[in-house]
């Protein structure tokens, strides 16, 4: 059972919650401001450069509608968003603070890790660290809601997401002129136009359609870093649940499931082999595993991740249903303008439509905190890691943990990179970061009872432009290992 936290603990659960969803809320205030600093920069200019960049301006204007609709998304998303505590208690917030917030001896972690011209981001972005609940899958009845998964902190009750359609009753934006990535200037602006005015409704957040924990007398000042958090989950809804992110998902994705495939022929729908996603992101590889006949669970530490991943499975109606512009965010490495301002439609797949296998679930809380306990030990099949393993402080804890939790003879498959997320948090706390080599890795898998199977080389992207005329590759580490049966010898004369 797990225990109840005191109230300086869930205060700082609070402020820890409160700031992401400030983040969130600041994120148009902070696009803003960088297109005013594009316009300063172009006010100096010389008149005759001026005259040769004239469209400049009106690029500026698209720049605006485009954050408008990406903001139209976020309104709704947060609107959607069924907070696991009570985000109007009365404490005390420093608007200025950026520190790390420390409770029960774990620590929210904020690390971002961007290329130079923030094409690909790594985020690792939690809250106060205590130990999330697992919620039982909902009955499946409704096919609009596929899976519960409110994160908790306090461990007292469950949450459930108890409604499937947007709060205010507006439609979202449609996508019926912008499938092409590659749509010309004008197709763009059509778009664009369409976003701005479906969004007149909401991009105010002052509006008072909101709930009243999104009031913006809770609203917090936070540093930019805070806000580019809110950027990567923008471009990890294209890696994840669009169809310009199926080349990633085809990289990454599609050997895990093929090896789920080929391991467990048999999966019978009356028992059905489980498996566990730790780090599952935006879900869509939890979902494709839940898809092939599995009873998965992904588990997830970020609320910026869940929050978004909850409305994409819980309250999507439609396939192609809403419209984001990705990649407006960088000017860096732009073949043209009308790359970088190409809309990007989502989901590609209805999740509720997607032949999900009863007991489909997403964990909200720290991996370490609620699966290294004995409730856990040889529960799962099979567990998958992708782009996982380098966000531990001590990744040997990370290997002991998911062998406890492997069945004999069950297995992990893996897929990712070794950029460890803490190597260079350098800083007064002096944050553990254990950074092994691949070579080093394996051998820890090896002393907790794993054996190779498949081991391959893979080379991929994460949350990349594929217009960017920079693409950072990862050649990740794949990996298939089986846990050894343990053989118990019958004592002699038997």
């Amino acid at each position: 059972m797990a225990r109840r936290y005191s109230r300086q603990e869930e205060a700082l659960e609070v402020k820890s919650l409160r700031r992401i969803i400030s983040s969130y809320l600041n994120y148009p205030d902070a696009a803003e401001e960088d297109i005013k600093r594009y316009e300063r920069s172009f006010a100096k200019l010389p008149p005759a450069h001026k005259d040769l960049l004239s469209h400049l301006p009106a690029k500026y204007t698209r720049l605006r509608r485009c954050i408008t609709a990406n903001t139209y998304f976020i309104m709704h998303m947060l609107q959607a968003f069924e907070p696991p505590l009570d985000l109007s208690q009365g404490i005390e917030i420093d608007d200025h603070e950026n520190r790390e917030i420390i409770a029960d001896g774990h620590r929210r972690s904020v690390t971002l890790s961007n290329a130079v011209d923030g094409d690909t981001c790594s985020e690792h972005v939690t809250t106060s660290g205590n130990r999330g609940s697992i919620h039982e899958p909902l009955s499946g009845k409704d096919d609009n809601h596929v899976i519960n998964d409110a994160p908790r902190s306090n461990g007292e009750e469950e949450t459930r997401i108890g409604s499937c359609c947007n709060e205010s009753g507006d439609r979202p934006l449609t996508h019926s002129h912008c499938k092409d990535a590659c749509d010309c200037q004008e197709d763009v602006k059509m778009a664009v136009d369409e976003a701005a005015s479906c969004c007149s409704s909401v991009a105010n957040v002052n509006g008072s359609s909101l709930l009243g924990w999104l009031d913006t007398s809770l609203k917090m000042n936070v540093p930019q870093v805070d806000v580019d958090k809110v950027r990567c989950i923008i471009r990890n809804i294209v890696r994840d649940w669009a169809l310009e992110g199926q080349r990633e998902r085809d990289q990454c994705y599609k050997p895990i499931l093929k090896e789920l495939d080929r391991l467990f022929p048999v999966r019978r729908k009356e028992r059905p082999p489980s498996c566990l996603v730790p780090g599952a992101g935006l879900g869509r590889l939890a979902m494709e595993i839940s898809s092939l006949g599995f009873v998965s669970q992904g588990n997830e530490f970020s609320y910026y991740m869940m929050i978004c991943s909850s409305f994409i499975l819980n309250h999507t109606q439609t396939a192609d249903e809403w419209i984001i512009y990705p990649w407006i965010h960088s000017n860096c490495n732009s073949l043209s303008d009308s790359d970088q301002l190409r809309s990007v439609s989502f989901p590609d797949i209805h999740p509720a439509s997607a032949g999900i296998t009863e007991g489909f679930s997403m964990c909200g809380g720290d991996f370490v905190e609620v699966y290294n306990d004995e409730s856990q030990r040889a529960t799962w099949d099979a567990v998958v890691t992708c782009f996982f393993l380098d966000t531990a402080h001590n990744i040997v804890e990370y290997i002991e943990i998911i062998s406890n939790i492997v069945k004999d003879g069950g297995v992990w498959i893996n897929v990712g990179p070794l950029l460890y997320h803490f190597a260079d948090a350098y800083g007064p706390d002096d944050e553990m970061s254990i950074e092994l080599s691949l070579e080093d890795v394996k051998k820890v898998a090896f002393h907790y009872g794993f054996e190779l199977e498949v081991e391959n080389i893979i080379e991929t992207t994460y949350t990349a432009n594929p217009l960017s005329m920079m693409q950072n590759r990862y050649f990740a580490a794949f990996w298939t290992m089986k846990k050894k049966q343990k053989h118990t010898s019958q004592p002699s004369g038997q």
